[in-house]
């Protein structure tokens, strides 16, 4: 009995050192297994995106199997909703365009004119906002004015649109109607516009001679593929009538083709000069843009009227002309709205609208979000600059028209003085 349990207790011992063992064992490669796991959690990229592509995806399927109208719930239809809201959700000139979207937009770039209602827009401070009605255009006609803020596209909430989907209901088959909700700040007053839509073709350049001052005065309203062709034509004819000075007009301008904005420049700074670069993240992918050999106005004055709605490229003509010290810009600070965006063509014939870079002037000042600050600073209240809209497409270059209810151009008024004290320092030298 006694060599029996001494057998059975060896028996026992070697099955609890053998647990004792494996758990031992267990808790090393735990220990081990949690350090590594650690580490590597520490050492793997921030923004590898495998976790909240699993989680997007199980969202995907968690709303196809709940949803209650299946029809709704395609994996087609998911993913466009997903792709717009993530371009979305980056900055209001980023956006998704469906094949018949992009479709159109091909059409109306290669054509001369579009139907449409003629306005301006943008959104400033996460509002859909006008920058300004094109003269004599359906908005313009309707008592649309600069600054009103669009609230409802026929009875559908702007706030809920990025631009480009509210761009698409703007436009329209000539002919056609559209209501719009505005909201108008200098009124304090909400009201409900119809427009009827008409093929609009953009005039860009507009002058004068003020014959009293010897100026000649420029207003600006877009840069388009023949602005800098017209700007010529002014140009000509103001040198045959012995102008010592310019105005360039640019308030309200919304801006437009970049290469137009370029070629305005290069009417007034050397050829080869920096007019503006393009830079995106990378910042080997920076293109510089210089001013063409053209008719040159070197040595003139010149005098550049700037607003709260001066955007895009006419924020790259104030910018470069002012780093140069070519130009005084007179007003207030610009719009800031310099990005460039990307037409991406993908496979579905559908196309991705995306921010890929940053406008910058010669002097490396960015203009997104910054604007362009003036020289000399000349606020307008908001009433009296939408009045002045009008009124200057009536009365161009001049401070106070004879007609009653007229308001007086006080930004003008402090080109016209600064212009002629610019001529009379000259003439001491």
């Amino acid at each position: 009995m006694t060599e029996k349990l001494k057998e059975r207790k060896s028996r026992i011992f070697s099955t609890k050192l053998s647990r004792i063992a494996w758990v031992a064992i267990f808790a090393i490669n735990l220990v081990f297994g949690y350090s590594v796991y650690s580490k590597a959690k520490v050492n793997a990229p921030q923004d590898d995106g495998y976790g909240d592509i699993y989680y997007l995806t199980s969202v995907m399927e968690l709303i196809r199997e709940k949803y209650v109208d299946a029809d709704a719930v395609t994996y087609q239809k998911l993913v466009h909703h997903a792709i717009k809201g993530m371009l979305q959700g980056l900055d209001p000139f980023t956006s998704y365009m469906e094949p018949q979207t992009y479709d159109k937009m091909k059409v109306e770039t290669n054509g001369t004119g579009f139907g449409g209602l003629g306005i301006h827009l943008a959104y400033k401070n996460k509002k859909l906002t006008i920058i300004a009605p094109m003269y004599n255009s359906p908005a313009y006609k309707a008592g649309i004015k600069a600054n009103d803020t669009i609230l409802f596209i026929d009875g559908k909430p702007t706030n809920a649109m990025s631009e480009a989907d509210c761009i698409k209901l703007l436009k329209g088959e000539a002919g056609s109607s559209i209501t719009l909700t505005i909201y108008r700040e200098a009124e304090k007053t909400t009201k409900e516009i119809k427009i009827v839509r008409e093929i609009i073709i953009p005039s860009t350049i507009t002058w004068t001679h003020l014959k009293e001052d010897n100026i000649g005065y420029i207003r600006m309203s877009l840069f388009a593929i023949k602005t800098a062709e017209d700007l010529d034509k002014a140009i000509v004819a103001l040198k045959k009538k012995g102008v010592t000075a310019i105005i360039l007009d640019l308030r309200n301008n919304p801006g437009g083709l970049l290469n137009s904005a370029v070629e305005v420049c290069s009417r007034f700074i050397k050829k080869d000069k920096l007019v503006v670069f393009v830079e995106g993240r990378n910042k080997k992918s920076r293109i510089d843009y210089n001013a063409l050999g053209s008719e040159k106005m070197l040595k003139i004055p010149i005098v550049i009227l700037v607003n709260g709605n001066s955007a895009s490229a006419a924020e790259i003509v104030a910018g470069c002309l002012q780093d140069y010290k070519r130009a005084v810009l007179i007003g207030e600070k610009t719009f800031g709205k310099g990005s460039v965006q990307s037409i991406i063509p993908m496979p579905d014939k559908s196309a991705l609208r995306l921010t890929i870079a940053k406008y910058y002037t010669p002097s490396k000042r960015v203009i997104h979000k910054h604007g362009i600050k003036p020289n000399v600073i000349v606020d307008i209240d908001v009433p009296t600059e939408g009045k002045l809209y009008s009124q200057s497409f009536a009365y161009p270059g001049v401070v106070l028209p004879d007609f009653n209810g007229a308001v007086r151009d006080t930004q003008l008024e402090r080109a016209t003085e600064i212009l002629k004290g610019i001529r009379l320092f000259k003439q001491s030298e």
